[in-house]
């Protein structure tokens, strides 16, 4: 295959390559083996690396380089694993190549053509790869080729699919086409001799709606923080508008929330991602959202057939699903039957006779000996065969794809508050849990019961007839079982729904939650997890530990278990282990109350084990530190008030208040809102349904109180309101002890109506059922982009609420600029050229550090912000300003450091502004490896420096100036702290071509030029008085008048100004030692002379507006990485 051209330098390489072919340009190795002749040694060497390495690291056996004529370099340009390939690449270059390079007589022309081929051979081969993936290949092709030409991306910006459409400006549309690119979306038109081009990255997308206008029913909106662009006349709106918000959601999470989200392995490299990839990892995350299965999960195929259900005696049609770890089925009845079966479960999987009421069945047997018959499957063989497979593979020992190798998984003590050698790593952890040849006694003894059969908590009053009802559920429920199953592959329909909602029993609460959970199937498949994790997290102390030790006594402390040292205890050691378990959760708030009700009606082992599938299945991103998963369905559930309850929506005009008192509601799962024993009926669906549960409860809530909120005036008074209604939620039918829970406590002597908690949660289901869990990821995919943005934009602000203060950019320029420092950080990330850039950003960081560049990266933004041009001597001074910059040397800057460099430039003073100078001309600034390109002899000093000084210059008067400047400085030095070090001859030549180069194409260019002039003679002077000075070793010799000799070097007529290797041998100094060395001139000195110019003092303070910089930049700053 070709390859990027990359240089080979033979000349002293061993001999590990024979040459098969060669001509003028091109040579044809072949990889040396062992018994070619010539070469035992070498051939022996070769054998021995190609048998160590892996089947990654081996080199092609042959290889084509080019060379030019005379040159010791070689360009490596293909490899080949086969004899055919590479003589089809050779007959290629010969060709094509071999008479054209002929004809050019410069050989870095040559160089260039044959390097231009290549790259474009590559990109050929790469583009017919692309576009044999999709539906049409050759129209896909022909699109590939138009948006490379047409926006001139890098490479690494792959397309992923393209519309024709119409982007209206105003009521004026045009057509032409739009392209989705992996971070970017891109829009083309052509019409009428004009030229239209949009890019918007997906990074900067705020929102993306389906709308309408008056002229168009359905346009698709994508908004970013400045523009709204409306796109219309798709030709298959849902197809486009599905594709963007995926693209969208997977772009921003990747750039913005690298922290939590894990991108399927099909995604992890972007430049892979495609169309079908896309709608893969849709469906993916559908299946694990619809089962609540592991985020690891991977949905291996989607298989439409028929299931036996014995408790209706009939076939149900529906889909069934196969993925690494679950069967699972899924009427296409809603809410029918749905069943899931763990792998680890099954017994048998085998195929019945194909017959005519049975056609291509499938015969899946469980250890329950319950048996599930699915029939009318489509490649049954080839199914059973994958499944057969799989089981062999499970039932060898070998790990699944569960998520428990997050165990202790290693992050930085500064990210988590764990010390690192708390945090071990994956395989560390797992050898210690999952070894079962490793026997250890358990040094903390563990619950082996349901703390609420320890501490009973009945109402005495009422214990008959409470008991009696929960009997005749218990009675319900046990009968339920014999016809429907008791494991975790039990038929769930709606029966079964109905059963939870009405509570379930004290006694099978625990039970039921572990297997509609399925965290069953975790606790058996991990025995002595639990045991050593506690051992070994308990007694590490950290940042969680401290945290759980505070909320430890205010995890339900009206209730008796945890008013003992048991239920603290037990507690504790959960919480602890999970911590430990997944430190990238660690503990938050909330997770607490959430325990404590596990451990009520689980054993210890079992609670940890549902505390593992609510944070980690069940609510995914709820629990991290910035709690996205719960900002989103905030996001959601208010989207939802707007759709269901439009009177409560027209007349609350603000609902984030509303979302935003709810927060507790999703965190909690209601637990600490409302009364226990009413809460714990929300828990028992939760388990069952899901979070539909929640939003679905949530919108009942609101709705029985739509009157009272609409009348209400402010947020405290909705506040009081709800917090009123939920605490007087009772549930009559529960044996517990009621315990009123009171929150907000009032004056209005109005009784408050008792509300049943049963009919709260079945008008929940009347009224809001048909909230499907595909409605909601769909809708949580939209609001996850606005959430992250919103906190993006936090960021920001506190960002510039911490830069402000410091700087005189006014508030939008500052805001425009962290824009641009922000943008430039992102390209590095879509194209490369820093590195590891996505690592960079890590939102658990001090705002300050969440965004910081590197020396690449600053470098762009200083060509494109600084008010001050240097030509080619931009690059470096570009350099040594990071350096300067960059005072804890770890090769990255922040915002803060960038901004107060410019703020220097734009609106320090003169003497501000020369000491930036000074320092950029000094240690660390300044090293002696910077390689400045310019040439020391310049225009100005051999042409128009000698005419100047004859005319204007007397040796007398500098001399005499010399002598006052000098005895004022040497006072100065006494009574100030000297903060920078001073400057030696080759630091002072470049701060001189640095100041040359900076008034290039000024107004003024030539009276400035006189003025640099003249002070640098002056400074030279200095500079000589001062070495004659130190060498004398007497402050109180200053220089006699000056002999001819003298002033041959202390006039600029010989160049001196420029040319650091003259000066030092005309006084007779080792360039080395004393020349060089003992010359030196302060800053006060320089400060000193530059005032005694006026022009000079006009350039520097002269006033800059940045406001046409920044719209510069804005504009600039994509094609100057581009090119």
């Amino acid at each position: 295959m070709w390859l990027k051209p990359e240089e080979v330098l033979l000349k002293n390489a061993l001999k590990l390559w024979v040459t098969e072919k060669s001509n003028s340009y091109f040579i044809l190795q072949r990889r040396r083996r062992q018994g070619d002749s010539g070469g035992k040694l070498s051939g022996l060497l070769v054998g021995a690396l190609d048998a160590v390495l892996d089947s990654n690291a081996r080199v092609a056996p042959f290889r084509i380089l080019y060379q030019m004529p005379g040159s010791q370099v070689y360009w490596v340009l293909a490899c080949g694993a086969t004899v055919e390939e590479i003589h089809q690449h050779w007959e290629w270059l010969e060709q094509n190549l071999l008479h054209t390079l002929s004809v050019f007589d410069n050989k870095d022309d040559v160089i260039s053509f044959v390097h231009g081929k290549v790259k474009g051979l590559i990109a050929e081969e790469t583009r017919s790869k692309l576009a044999e993936q999709e539906e049409d290949p050759e129209k896909f092709r022909e699109a590939l080729v138009k948006f490379e030409t047409r926006f001139n991306f890098p490479d690494l910006e792959k397309l992923v699919t393209y519309y024709s459409c119409c982007c209206w400006k105003g009521r004026v549309p045009r057509q032409g086409w739009i392209y989705l690119s992996i971070n970017h979306l891109c829009f083309y038109s052509f019409l009428l001799g004009k030229e239209v081009k949009l890019i918007i990255p997906w990074a900067d997308v705020k929102r993306l709606e389906r709308t309408s206008n008056t002229l168009i029913t359905e346009i698709v909106r994508v908004t970013t923080q400045s523009k709204e662009r409306d796109f219309s006349m798709f030709l298959n709106i849902d197809e486009t508008f599905r594709l963007m918000e995926l693209l969208a959601d997977v772009t921003v999470r990747r750039l913005l929330d690298n922290e939590a989200f894990e991108l399927d392995p099909s995604l992890q490299k972007p430049t892979q991602i495609t169309k079908k990839d896309l709608e893969a990892r849709m469906q993916n995350e559908y299946f694990r959202a619809c089962f609540r299965l592991p985020r690891a999960e991977k949905l291996i195929v989607i298989v439409d057939c028929f299931l036996w259900t014995p408790y209706d005696q009939r076939h149900t049609a529906g889909k069934l699903y196969i993925s690494d770890n679950y069967i699972c089925f899924a009427s296409k009845e809603e809410c029918s039957c749905y069943v899931i079966i763990p792998l680890r479960e099954v017994v048998t999987v085998e195929k019945m006779e194909d017959t005519t009421l049975l056609p291509n069945p499938i015969l899946v047997g469980v250890k329950s000996k319950r048996v599930f018959q699915f029939t009318e499957i489509k490649n049954r063989d080839h199914l059973v065969q994958q499944l057969s497979n799989r089981l062999q593979f499970l039932k060898g020992g070998k790990p699944s794809c569960h998520e428990e190798p997050r165990a202790g998984e290693k992050v930085s003590s500064e990210s988590s508050g764990c010390p690192e050698e708390i945090c071990t790593t994956n395989a560390a952890l797992d050898s210690l849990v999952n070894n079962s040849s490793i026997k250890k006694e358990p040094r903390h003894s563990l619950n082996s019961e349901a703390l609420m059969a320890l501490f009973h908590m009945t109402e005495p009053g009422s214990a008959n007839s409470t008991m009696g009802k929960e009997d005749v559920k218990n009675q319900l429920w046990y009968d339920h079982f014999v016809e429907y199953g008791r494991t975790v592959s039990i038929f769930r329909t709606e029966k079964i729904r109905k059963l939870v909602a009405m509570g379930i029993p004290e006694c099978l609460r625990g039970e039921l939650w572990l297997l509609f959970s399925d965290a069953v199937t975790d606790l058996a498949a991990h025995p002595d997890y639990y045991a050593n994790l506690v051992d070994e997290s308990m007694g590490r102390c950290c940042m969680a530990t401290e945290e759980i030790e505070r909320d430890l006594h205010r995890s339900l402390p009206e209730h008796p278990a945890f008013q003992s040292d048991t239920g603290i205890a037990a507690l504790r050691r959960v919480l602890t282990a999970y911590a430990y378990r997944n430190p990238k959760i660690g503990y938050c708030q909330s997770m607490n109350i959430l325990t404590s009700v596990l451990l009520l009606y689980a054993k210890e082992e079992e609670a940890f084990w549902l505390l593992v599938a609510v944070c980690e299945k069940m609510l995914p991103d709820y629990f991290n530190r910035r709690v996205i998963g719960a900002q989103v369905d905030q996001a959601v559930f208010e989207e939802l008030i707007k759709e269901h309850l439009p009177e409560l929506a027209e007349h609350v005009t603000d609902l984030s208040c509303l979302a935003s008192t709810s927060l507790s509601w999703f965190l909690t799962l209601f637990l600490s809102i409302m009364p226990l024993e009413s809460a714990l009926n929300i828990v028992d669906c939760f388990f069952y349904d899901g979070i539909k549960v929640i939003f679905q409860v949530g919108l009942a809530i609101l709705d029985a109180n739509t009157q009272e909120l609409c009348s209400c005036t402010d947020d405290g008074q909705a506040l009081i309101i709800l917090s009123r209604f939920l605490d007087h939620i009772t549930n009559t039918e529960s044996p517990l002890l009621q315990i009123a829970q009171q929150h907000v406590f009032s004056d209005d002597k109005e009784p408050v109506q008792q509300v049943e908690i049963s009919d709260l949660i079945r008008d929940s289901y009347e009224k809001f059922g048909d909230l499907h869990v595909g409605q909601i990821e769909q809708m949580r995919c939209r609001h996850r982009i606005r959430v992250l943005q919103n906190l993006e934009d936090t960021t920001k602000q506190n960002v510039l609420r911490v830069v402000a203060p410091d700087v005189s950019f006014s508030s939008e320029g500052l805001g425009d600029l962290y824009d641009l420092f922000k943008r430039e950080h992102l390209l590095s990330c879509y194209w490369g050229g820093n590195g590891s850039a996505e690592l960079h950003h890590d939102p658990s960081l001090p705002y300050l550090e969440q965004y910081r560049i590197n020396s690449f990266q600053f470098s762009n933004l200083f060509c494109l912000l600084s008010p001050w041009t240097w030509g080619a001597h931009t690059d470096l001074l570009a350099q040594r300003t990071f350096r300067m910059l960059d005072e804890n040397e770890d090769s990255l800057i922040d915002f803060k450091e960038l901004v107060s460099c410019l703020d220097t430039m734009y609106y320090g003073d003169i003497s501000e502004k020369l000491r930036l100078l000074y320092r950029l001309h000094i240690p660390p600034a300044y090293s002696n490896d910077d390689t400045d390109l310019s040439p020391l002899r310049t225009t100005f000093v051999s042409n128009m420096q000698p005419d100047y000084f004859k005319s204007n210059c007397k040796a007398t008067d500098y001399q005499h100036q010399l002598k006052k400047m000098l005895e004022d400085l040497v006072k100065r030095k006494k009574e100030a702290t000297k903060d920078l070090s001073l400057m030696n001859q080759r630091q002072f030549i470049q701060f001189c071509k640095t100041l040359y180069s900076m008034f290039r194409e000024d107004p003024e260019e030539n009276h400035l030029y006189q003025a640099i002039a003249t002070v640098t003679t002056l400074l030279l002077q200095i500079g000589e008085a001062g070495q004659r000075i130190r060498n004398s070793g007497s402050m109180s010799e200053l220089p006699p008048s000056t002999s001819s000799k003298e002033t041959d070097v202390l006039t600029p007529t010989d160049n001196a100004v420029f040319e650091e290797v003259d000066i030092g041998p005309k006084n007779n100094y080792p360039p080395s030692q004393t020349g060089e060395d003992n010359w030196s001139v302060s800053f006060e000195q320089i400060l000193a002379s530059l005032l005694t110019e006026q022009c000079l003092v006009n350039f520097f303070e002269r006033s800059v507006a940045i406001k046409n910089k920044l719209l510069h930049a804005t504009a600039n700053q994509y094609q100057q990485r581009i090119h």
